[in-house]
Protein backbone atom coordinates (compact mmCIF):
# COMPACT_ATOMS: atom_id res chain seq x y z
CA UNK A 1 0.00 0.00 0.00
CA UNK A 2 1.19 3.52 -0.85
CA UNK A 3 -0.09 6.54 1.07
CA UNK A 4 0.19 9.96 -0.55
CA UNK A 5 -0.12 13.37 1.11
CA UNK A 6 -2.27 15.97 -0.62
CA UNK A 7 -2.66 19.60 0.48
CA UNK A 8 -5.85 21.40 -0.58
CA UNK A 9 -5.76 25.19 -0.29
CA UNK A 10 -9.26 26.60 0.22
CA UNK A 11 -12.11 25.09 2.26
CA UNK A 12 -15.00 25.96 -0.05
CA UNK A 13 -17.14 23.62 -2.15
CA UNK A 14 -14.38 23.01 -4.74
CA UNK A 15 -11.90 22.05 -2.00
CA UNK A 16 -14.29 19.64 -0.27
CA UNK A 17 -15.38 18.07 -3.56
CA UNK A 18 -11.69 17.55 -4.43
CA UNK A 19 -11.16 15.85 -1.03
CA UNK A 20 -14.27 13.73 -1.58
CA UNK A 21 -13.03 12.70 -5.05
CA UNK A 22 -9.68 11.62 -3.56
CA UNK A 23 -11.46 9.63 -0.85
CA UNK A 24 -13.53 7.91 -3.57
CA UNK A 25 -10.39 7.06 -5.56
CA UNK A 26 -8.80 5.19 -2.64
CA UNK A 27 -8.13 1.47 -2.97
CA UNK A 28 -6.33 -1.08 -0.83
CA UNK A 29 -3.13 -0.16 -2.65
CA UNK A 30 -3.71 3.62 -2.90
CA UNK A 31 -4.44 5.78 0.16
CA UNK A 32 -4.46 9.53 0.76
CA UNK A 33 -4.00 11.79 3.75
CA UNK A 34 -5.60 15.15 3.07
CA UNK A 35 -4.68 18.46 4.73
CA UNK A 36 -7.05 21.33 3.96
CA UNK A 37 -5.67 24.83 4.50
CA UNK A 38 -8.09 27.77 4.85
CA UNK A 39 -7.36 31.47 5.36
CA UNK A 40 -10.52 32.09 7.45
CA UNK A 41 -11.29 30.59 10.87
CA UNK A 42 -14.38 28.97 9.27
CA UNK A 43 -14.62 26.52 6.36
CA UNK A 44 -17.33 26.05 3.66
CA UNK A 45 -16.45 29.11 1.56
CA UNK A 46 -19.40 30.49 -0.40
CA UNK A 47 -21.83 28.08 1.30
CA UNK A 48 -21.22 30.10 4.47
CA UNK A 49 -20.45 33.56 3.10
CA UNK A 50 -21.97 33.65 -0.39
CA UNK A 51 -25.29 31.80 -0.55
CA UNK A 52 -28.24 34.09 0.20
CA UNK A 53 -29.48 33.54 3.78
CA UNK A 54 -33.08 33.19 2.58
CA UNK A 55 -32.05 30.11 0.55
CA UNK A 56 -31.20 27.69 3.38
CA UNK A 57 -31.76 24.54 1.26
CA UNK A 58 -28.64 25.28 -0.79
CA UNK A 59 -26.61 25.27 2.43
CA UNK A 60 -27.51 21.66 3.22
CA UNK A 61 -24.54 20.63 1.01
CA UNK A 62 -22.47 21.37 4.14
CA UNK A 63 -23.57 17.91 5.39
CA UNK A 64 -21.48 16.44 2.53
CA UNK A 65 -18.51 18.56 3.63
CA UNK A 66 -18.82 17.31 7.22
CA UNK A 67 -18.90 13.71 6.03
CA UNK A 68 -15.68 14.32 4.04
CA UNK A 69 -14.07 16.02 7.05
CA UNK A 70 -14.81 13.14 9.43
CA UNK A 71 -13.76 10.28 7.12
CA UNK A 72 -10.55 9.73 9.10
CA UNK A 73 -7.89 10.81 6.61
CA UNK A 74 -8.63 14.56 6.69
CA UNK A 75 -7.27 17.47 8.74
CA UNK A 76 -8.38 21.11 8.70
CA UNK A 77 -5.93 23.98 9.18
CA UNK A 78 -8.12 27.10 9.44
CA UNK A 79 -6.81 30.62 9.96
CA UNK A 80 -3.71 29.81 7.90
CA UNK A 81 -2.91 32.04 4.94
CA UNK A 82 -0.95 30.93 1.91
CA UNK A 83 1.66 33.52 1.03
CA UNK A 84 1.81 34.83 4.62
CA UNK A 85 2.03 31.88 7.03
CA UNK A 86 3.27 29.36 4.48
CA UNK A 87 4.34 29.44 0.83
CA UNK A 88 3.21 27.43 -2.15
CA UNK A 89 6.82 26.30 -2.65
CA UNK A 90 6.92 24.84 0.90
CA UNK A 91 3.71 22.90 0.23
CA UNK A 92 4.95 21.62 -3.12
CA UNK A 93 8.16 20.46 -1.47
CA UNK A 94 6.41 18.58 1.34
CA UNK A 95 3.32 17.16 -0.36
CA UNK A 96 2.92 14.70 -3.20
CA UNK A 97 0.33 17.03 -4.73
CA UNK A 98 -1.09 20.48 -3.94
CA UNK A 99 -4.58 21.54 -5.05
CA UNK A 100 -5.55 25.22 -5.31
CA UNK A 101 -9.25 25.69 -4.51
CA UNK A 102 -9.28 29.35 -3.49
CA UNK A 103 -12.23 30.44 -5.63
CA UNK A 104 -12.84 33.92 -7.04
CA UNK A 105 -13.51 36.60 -4.45
CA UNK A 106 -12.60 39.88 -6.16
CA UNK A 107 -15.45 41.75 -7.86
CA UNK A 108 -14.93 42.78 -11.47
CA UNK A 109 -15.04 46.52 -12.21
CA UNK A 110 -17.24 48.36 -14.68
CA UNK A 111 -14.37 50.68 -15.61
CA UNK A 112 -16.54 53.82 -15.79
CA UNK A 113 -16.13 57.30 -14.25
CA UNK A 114 -17.49 57.64 -10.70
CA UNK A 115 -17.22 53.94 -9.89
CA UNK A 116 -15.11 54.71 -6.81
CA UNK A 117 -17.56 57.21 -5.27
CA UNK A 118 -18.83 56.37 -1.75
CA UNK A 119 -22.06 54.44 -2.21
CA UNK A 120 -20.69 52.41 -5.13
CA UNK A 121 -19.94 48.85 -4.01
CA UNK A 122 -19.25 45.47 -5.52
CA UNK A 123 -21.40 42.44 -4.72
CA UNK A 124 -18.06 40.97 -3.60
CA UNK A 125 -18.27 43.39 -0.64
CA UNK A 126 -22.03 43.51 -0.04
CA UNK A 127 -22.73 39.75 -0.08
CA UNK A 128 -20.07 38.84 2.53
CA UNK A 129 -21.20 41.88 4.59
CA UNK A 130 -24.69 40.46 5.08
CA UNK A 131 -23.30 36.93 5.42
CA UNK A 132 -21.07 37.71 8.44
CA UNK A 133 -17.68 37.32 6.72
CA UNK A 134 -15.08 38.59 9.22
CA UNK A 135 -13.26 40.71 6.62
CA UNK A 136 -16.39 42.64 5.60
CA UNK A 137 -18.30 43.50 8.79
CA UNK A 138 -17.09 47.11 8.53
CA UNK A 139 -18.25 47.75 4.93
CA UNK A 140 -20.17 51.04 4.70
CA UNK A 141 -23.48 50.31 2.97
CA UNK A 142 -25.47 53.55 2.63
CA UNK A 143 -29.13 52.56 3.00
CA UNK A 144 -30.42 56.07 3.69
CA UNK A 145 -31.64 56.58 0.10
CA UNK A 146 -34.92 55.82 -1.64
CA UNK A 147 -33.48 53.97 -4.66
CA UNK A 148 -30.68 51.45 -5.17
CA UNK A 149 -29.35 50.22 -8.51
CA UNK A 150 -27.94 46.71 -8.96
CA UNK A 151 -25.93 46.24 -12.16
CA UNK A 152 -25.76 42.67 -13.45
CA UNK A 153 -27.95 39.94 -14.88
CA UNK A 154 -27.06 36.81 -12.92
CA UNK A 155 -28.23 35.14 -9.73
CA UNK A 156 -25.80 37.16 -7.58
CA UNK A 157 -27.41 40.38 -8.86
CA UNK A 158 -30.82 38.92 -8.07
CA UNK A 159 -29.75 37.87 -4.56
CA UNK A 160 -28.40 41.38 -3.90
CA UNK A 161 -31.57 43.05 -5.21
CA UNK A 162 -33.81 40.70 -3.23
CA UNK A 163 -31.91 41.34 0.01
CA UNK A 164 -32.37 45.09 -0.50
CA UNK A 165 -36.02 44.87 -1.58
CA UNK A 166 -37.56 42.37 0.82
CA UNK A 167 -39.19 43.30 4.11
CA UNK A 168 -36.23 42.89 6.53
CA UNK A 169 -38.25 41.02 9.18
CA UNK A 170 -38.34 38.17 6.63
CA UNK A 171 -34.65 37.73 7.45
CA UNK A 172 -35.24 37.20 11.18
CA UNK A 173 -35.46 33.38 10.84
CA UNK A 174 -32.28 33.24 8.70
CA UNK A 175 -28.56 33.27 9.50
CA UNK A 176 -28.10 36.80 8.08
CA UNK A 177 -25.50 38.73 10.10
CA UNK A 178 -27.10 40.66 12.99
CA UNK A 179 -25.41 43.90 11.89
CA UNK A 180 -26.95 43.52 8.42
CA UNK A 181 -30.48 42.81 9.71
CA UNK A 182 -30.26 45.86 12.00
CA UNK A 183 -29.07 48.06 9.12
CA UNK A 184 -31.67 46.74 6.67
CA UNK A 185 -34.46 47.37 9.22
CA UNK A 186 -33.39 51.03 9.26
CA UNK A 187 -33.10 51.13 5.45
CA UNK A 188 -34.92 53.87 3.53
CA UNK A 189 -34.65 51.95 0.23
CA UNK A 190 -38.02 51.29 -1.35
CA UNK A 191 -37.08 50.82 -5.00
CA UNK A 192 -34.38 48.51 -6.34
CA UNK A 193 -33.55 48.56 -10.04
CA UNK A 194 -31.79 45.52 -11.54
CA UNK A 195 -30.07 46.73 -14.69
CA UNK A 196 -28.82 44.48 -17.49
CA UNK A 197 -26.67 45.60 -20.40
CA UNK A 198 -28.18 43.05 -22.78
CA UNK A 199 -31.71 41.82 -23.44
CA UNK A 200 -33.71 39.34 -21.30
CA UNK A 201 -32.78 36.46 -23.63
CA UNK A 202 -29.11 36.87 -22.60
CA UNK A 203 -29.68 37.13 -18.84
CA UNK A 204 -27.81 34.59 -16.72
CA UNK A 205 -30.54 34.30 -14.07
CA UNK A 206 -31.85 30.78 -13.55
CA UNK A 207 -35.56 30.12 -13.87
CA UNK A 208 -36.07 28.67 -10.34
CA UNK A 209 -34.69 31.97 -8.94
CA UNK A 210 -37.02 33.97 -11.18
CA UNK A 211 -40.04 31.87 -10.27
CA UNK A 212 -39.47 32.60 -6.59
CA UNK A 213 -39.72 36.37 -7.04
CA UNK A 214 -43.53 36.65 -7.25
CA UNK A 215 -43.68 34.82 -3.90
CA UNK A 216 -42.10 37.81 -2.10
CA UNK A 217 -44.84 38.82 0.29
CA UNK A 218 -44.08 42.51 0.70
CA UNK A 219 -42.41 43.46 -2.60
CA UNK A 220 -43.71 44.35 -6.07
CA UNK A 221 -41.66 42.72 -8.82
CA UNK A 222 -41.93 44.55 -12.14
CA UNK A 223 -40.80 43.49 -15.60
CA UNK A 224 -41.94 45.30 -18.73
CA UNK A 225 -43.97 42.83 -20.81
CA UNK A 226 -42.90 44.44 -24.09
CA UNK A 227 -39.23 43.76 -23.17
CA UNK A 228 -39.95 40.03 -22.85
CA UNK A 229 -42.11 39.84 -25.98
CA UNK A 230 -39.32 41.54 -27.98
CA UNK A 231 -36.76 39.12 -26.50
CA UNK A 232 -38.90 36.10 -27.47
CA UNK A 233 -39.09 37.47 -31.04
CA UNK A 234 -35.31 38.04 -31.16
CA UNK A 235 -34.60 34.57 -29.79
CA UNK A 236 -36.71 32.97 -32.56
CA UNK A 237 -37.43 29.26 -32.95
CA UNK A 238 -33.89 28.04 -32.25
CA UNK A 239 -34.23 29.07 -28.61
CA UNK A 240 -32.35 27.00 -26.00
CA UNK A 241 -34.37 25.28 -23.28
CA UNK A 242 -32.83 27.29 -20.38
CA UNK A 243 -33.41 30.57 -22.20
CA UNK A 244 -37.02 29.62 -22.93
CA UNK A 245 -37.59 28.70 -19.26
CA UNK A 246 -36.13 32.06 -18.22
CA UNK A 247 -38.26 34.04 -20.65
CA UNK A 248 -41.38 32.09 -19.62
CA UNK A 249 -40.67 32.89 -15.97
CA UNK A 250 -40.10 36.58 -16.78
CA UNK A 251 -43.29 36.70 -18.87
CA UNK A 252 -45.26 35.34 -15.90
CA UNK A 253 -43.83 38.10 -13.69
CA UNK A 254 -44.64 40.76 -16.31
CA UNK A 255 -48.27 39.57 -16.52
CA UNK A 256 -48.80 39.47 -12.77
CA UNK A 257 -51.29 41.99 -11.46
CA UNK A 258 -49.49 44.88 -9.80
CA UNK A 259 -49.71 45.02 -6.02
CA UNK A 260 -49.46 48.11 -3.83
CA UNK A 261 -46.55 47.14 -1.59
CA UNK A 262 -44.18 49.83 -0.33
CA UNK A 263 -41.18 48.02 -1.78
CA UNK A 264 -40.48 47.44 -5.47
CA UNK A 265 -37.89 45.49 -7.43
CA UNK A 266 -37.86 46.31 -11.13
CA UNK A 267 -35.83 45.03 -14.05
CA UNK A 268 -34.41 47.19 -16.82
CA UNK A 269 -32.78 45.66 -19.90
CA UNK A 270 -30.57 46.94 -22.73
CA UNK A 271 -29.06 49.63 -20.51
CA UNK A 272 -25.28 50.13 -20.44
CA UNK A 273 -23.94 52.11 -17.44
CA UNK A 274 -21.60 54.86 -18.69
CA UNK A 275 -21.06 57.02 -15.59
CA UNK A 276 -21.86 57.24 -11.89
CA UNK A 277 -22.33 60.87 -10.79
CA UNK A 278 -22.53 62.69 -7.50
CA UNK A 279 -20.95 65.36 -5.32
CA UNK A 280 -18.76 63.29 -2.98
CA UNK A 281 -21.16 60.30 -3.06
CA UNK A 282 -23.38 58.38 -5.48
CA UNK A 283 -26.38 60.42 -6.62
CA UNK A 284 -27.25 59.01 -10.04
CA UNK A 285 -26.24 56.53 -12.72
CA UNK A 286 -26.11 57.54 -16.37
CA UNK A 287 -27.14 54.75 -18.76
CA UNK A 288 -27.01 54.50 -22.51
CA UNK A 289 -29.70 52.46 -24.25
CA UNK A 290 -27.72 49.56 -25.69
CA UNK A 291 -27.38 49.91 -29.44
CA UNK A 292 -28.33 53.61 -29.56
CA UNK A 293 -27.00 57.03 -28.54
CA UNK A 294 -29.94 57.70 -26.22
CA UNK A 295 -29.00 58.29 -22.58
CA UNK A 296 -31.07 58.38 -19.41
CA UNK A 297 -30.33 58.65 -15.70
CA UNK A 298 -31.56 56.85 -12.58
CA UNK A 299 -31.28 58.83 -9.37
CA UNK A 300 -30.06 56.66 -6.50
CA UNK A 301 -27.83 56.66 -3.43
CA UNK A 302 -26.45 53.12 -3.70
CA UNK A 303 -25.02 51.21 -6.67
CA UNK A 304 -23.97 47.57 -6.36
CA UNK A 305 -22.20 45.90 -9.27
CA UNK A 306 -22.61 42.14 -9.72
CA UNK A 307 -20.83 41.58 -13.03
CA UNK A 308 -18.59 38.67 -12.11
CA UNK A 309 -15.61 37.72 -9.98
CA UNK A 310 -11.90 37.19 -10.41
CA UNK A 311 -9.44 35.13 -8.37
CA UNK A 312 -7.13 37.05 -6.04
CA UNK A 313 -3.54 36.20 -6.90
CA UNK A 314 -1.32 34.16 -4.59
CA UNK A 315 2.50 34.47 -4.75
CA UNK A 316 4.07 31.60 -6.68
CA UNK A 317 0.96 30.75 -8.72
CA UNK A 318 0.54 31.98 -12.34
CA UNK A 319 -2.63 34.04 -12.99
CA UNK A 320 -4.19 35.38 -16.15
CA UNK A 321 -7.62 36.94 -16.80
CA UNK A 322 -8.64 36.42 -13.16
CA UNK A 323 -7.95 32.66 -13.16
CA UNK A 324 -5.02 30.34 -12.39
CA UNK A 325 -3.20 29.46 -15.62
CA UNK A 326 -3.85 25.74 -16.13
CA UNK A 327 -4.42 22.97 -18.64
CA UNK A 328 -7.44 20.89 -17.61
CA UNK A 329 -6.57 21.62 -13.97
CA UNK A 330 -2.83 20.96 -14.21
CA UNK A 331 -0.79 24.07 -13.27
CA UNK A 332 2.76 22.73 -13.00
CA UNK A 333 4.46 19.71 -11.50
CA UNK A 334 2.45 18.41 -8.50
CA UNK A 335 0.27 21.58 -8.54
CA UNK A 336 -3.39 21.48 -9.58
CA UNK A 337 -6.39 23.81 -9.51
CA UNK A 338 -10.15 23.21 -9.18
CA UNK A 339 -13.35 25.24 -9.04
CA UNK A 340 -13.70 28.93 -9.82
CA UNK A 341 -9.95 29.53 -9.48
CA UNK A 342 -9.59 27.07 -12.40
CA UNK A 343 -12.43 28.02 -14.73
CA UNK A 344 -13.77 31.37 -13.52
CA UNK A 345 -17.06 32.00 -11.68
CA UNK A 346 -19.44 29.73 -13.56
CA UNK A 347 -22.06 27.15 -12.74
CA UNK A 348 -23.71 26.32 -9.44
CA UNK A 349 -22.19 24.74 -6.32
CA UNK A 350 -22.71 21.23 -7.73
CA UNK A 351 -20.75 22.08 -10.90
CA UNK A 352 -17.61 21.95 -8.77
CA UNK A 353 -18.18 18.28 -8.00
CA UNK A 354 -17.68 16.90 -11.51
CA UNK A 355 -14.93 19.46 -12.14
CA UNK A 356 -12.98 18.39 -9.03
CA UNK A 357 -13.51 14.71 -9.80
CA UNK A 358 -11.98 15.10 -13.29
CA UNK A 359 -8.93 16.98 -11.96
CA UNK A 360 -8.32 14.49 -9.13
CA UNK A 361 -8.16 11.64 -11.69
CA UNK A 362 -5.36 13.57 -13.44
CA UNK A 363 -3.65 14.12 -10.08
CA UNK A 364 -3.64 10.33 -9.46
CA UNK A 365 -2.22 9.71 -12.97
CA UNK A 366 0.65 12.12 -12.23
CA UNK A 367 1.67 10.70 -8.82
CA UNK A 368 5.29 9.65 -8.45
CA UNK A 369 6.95 7.92 -5.47
CA UNK A 370 5.55 9.17 -2.14
CA UNK A 371 7.49 11.88 -0.30
CA UNK A 372 8.60 11.71 3.30
CA UNK A 373 9.15 15.38 4.13
CA UNK A 374 6.75 16.31 6.93
CA UNK A 375 3.60 18.39 6.49
CA UNK A 376 2.00 21.75 7.21
CA UNK A 377 1.88 21.14 10.97
CA UNK A 378 5.69 21.31 10.95
CA UNK A 379 5.47 24.83 9.52
CA UNK A 380 2.92 26.05 12.09
CA UNK A 381 4.70 25.17 15.34
CA UNK A 382 4.13 28.62 16.92
CA UNK A 383 0.85 29.48 15.24
CA UNK A 384 -2.68 28.84 16.45
CA UNK A 385 -4.86 27.27 13.80
CA UNK A 386 -8.47 26.08 13.66
CA UNK A 387 -8.59 22.28 13.55
CA UNK A 388 -11.67 20.24 12.63
CA UNK A 389 -12.53 19.82 16.33
CA UNK A 390 -12.18 23.59 16.90
CA UNK A 391 -14.49 24.21 13.94
CA UNK A 392 -17.00 21.68 15.27
CA UNK A 393 -17.06 23.64 18.56
CA UNK A 394 -17.63 26.94 16.67
CA UNK A 395 -20.33 25.34 14.57
CA UNK A 396 -22.13 23.84 17.59
CA UNK A 397 -21.98 27.16 19.48
CA UNK A 398 -23.49 29.10 16.55
CA UNK A 399 -26.26 26.55 16.05
CA UNK A 400 -27.04 26.56 19.79
CA UNK A 401 -27.16 30.37 19.86
CA UNK A 402 -29.57 30.42 16.92
CA UNK A 403 -31.98 27.81 18.26
CA UNK A 404 -33.89 29.96 20.81
CA UNK A 405 -34.20 32.67 18.12
CA UNK A 406 -35.67 30.30 15.53
CA UNK A 407 -32.58 30.63 13.31
CA UNK A 408 -30.45 27.83 11.81
CA UNK A 409 -27.47 29.53 13.49
CA UNK A 410 -26.43 32.88 14.94
CA UNK A 411 -23.16 33.63 13.22
CA UNK A 412 -20.18 35.04 15.05
CA UNK A 413 -18.48 37.65 12.88
CA UNK A 414 -15.18 38.80 14.31
CA UNK A 415 -12.13 36.52 14.14
CA UNK A 416 -11.51 36.81 17.90
CA UNK A 417 -15.12 35.83 18.63
CA UNK A 418 -14.92 32.82 16.29
CA UNK A 419 -11.63 31.65 17.80
CA UNK A 420 -13.11 32.08 21.27
CA UNK A 421 -16.06 29.82 20.39
CA UNK A 422 -13.54 27.25 19.19
CA UNK A 423 -11.70 27.38 22.53
CA UNK A 424 -8.61 28.99 21.03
Amino acid sequence: MTSYKVAIVGAGPAGYFAAQALQNLQTEELQFTIDMIERLPTPWGLVRSGVAPDHPKIKTVSKVFEKVATAGNFRLFGGVELGTDISIEQLQDMYDAVVIATGSAVGKKLGIPGEDLPGSLSAAEFVPWYNAHPDFHGVDVPLNCETAVVIGAGNVAMDVARMLALEPSELDPTDTADHAIDALKESAIREVVISARRGPEHAAFTSPELRELPKLEHTNVLINKSDIKAAITRAGNAIEKDTKNNLDAMLLISEKERTSHDRTMKFQFLATPVEIKGAGKVEEVVFQKTGSDEKFTVKCGLVITAIGYEAASIPGIPYQSGKVVNTDGRVKENLFVVGWAKRGPSGVIGTNKSDASDVMKLLVEDLKSAKDKGDVSDLLKDKKFVSQSHWEAINAAEVAAGEPLGKPRKKAVLREELLGLGGL
